[in-house]
């Protein structure tokens, strides 16, 4: 039975995630800033029959992610799969885009994944398998407008992932990630709004003129599919595939 570690594990596409990899027999911490961390963790491991716990770390201060990283070594054994989920979102104009969400975005988004990274590296290495698996965005392949920060930690995302498979190749470590479109998760329901003022249009509009525009698949991004690809990629099937960039974006990335 194998351990994995999901950041932004509490709701949306982690907690999707959570739920796939529970069922499939793994161990689990989760890891978000909702106050009913523990109880989602308890329904999950009573539901599925895995042990699950439960980190409050924030990720926008490296010493916490290590010691959630601790606690997961200490309370399952070892973490042998890393997804890095937790992601925020600000969207603005670059002349009105305020520096403290930059800062924060880039920090929730890019750096939390290099600290998480590094913090199961070594166990990885000395064990001799590795599965990391980074949540990007179709916008770690394509940008828009009113996401400086968000286009920017994304594509870091890209090259982090590249990195770490080149690392891990002599230790069968891999590292990919998945670039989804978008999904209708808390954090899409906040950019919808945030487009809505952004663009002056309604919600409704924002969803079918601009969220799903680039997309020739015109409906939101299904979190089943996306937990189907990380468990494949956390298998050993997957063990050739590392420092890649995979679409799931209804064709967004084909045009």
């Amino acid at each position: 039975m194998k351990n994995v570690l999901i950041t932004g594990g509490t709701s949306g596409i982690g907690l999707g995630l959570a739920r796939s990899f529970a069922a499939q027999g793994y161990n689990l911490l989760i890891n978000g800033l909702e106050k009913d961390g523990e109880r989602i963790a308890q329904k999950l491991a009573q539901e599925h029959g895995v042990k699950v716990v439960f980190s409050g770390a924030n990720l926008m201060h490296p010493a916490q992610i290590r010691e959630m990283v601790q606690q997961a070594e200490q309370e399952l054994g070892q973490v042998d799969v890393l997804i890095n989920n937790a992601g925020i979102q600000f969207v603005a104009p670059i002349d009105e885009f305020p520096k403290e969400k930059w800062d924060a975005i880039l920090s929730v988004n890019l750096s939390s994944s290099f600290h998480a990274s590094k913090a199961v590296w070594q166990g990885m290495k000395e064990r001799r398998f590795g599965r990391i698996i980074n949540i990007a965005s179709a916008h770690a392949l394509r940008a828009s407008e009113y996401k400086a920060a968000y286009v920017a930690a994304k594509h870091g995302i890209v090259g982090l992932t590249k990195v770490l498979a080149l690392e891990g190749a002599s230790y069968n470590v891999t590292c990919n990630a998945i670039c989804p479109g978008y999904v209708r998760t808390p954090l899409v329901e906040a950019q919808i709004a945030d487009q809505a003022r952004a663009h002056g249009m309604s919600e409704e509009e924002v969803v079918e003129n601009v969220m799903l525009k680039k997309q020739a698949v015109k409906q939101f991004v299904d979190i089943d599919g996306i937990a189907k690809l990380a468990l494949f990629l956390a298998s050993d099937a997957a063990a050739q595939m590392t420092g890649a960039s995979l679409p799931i974006d209804g064709g967004w990335s084909a045009q």
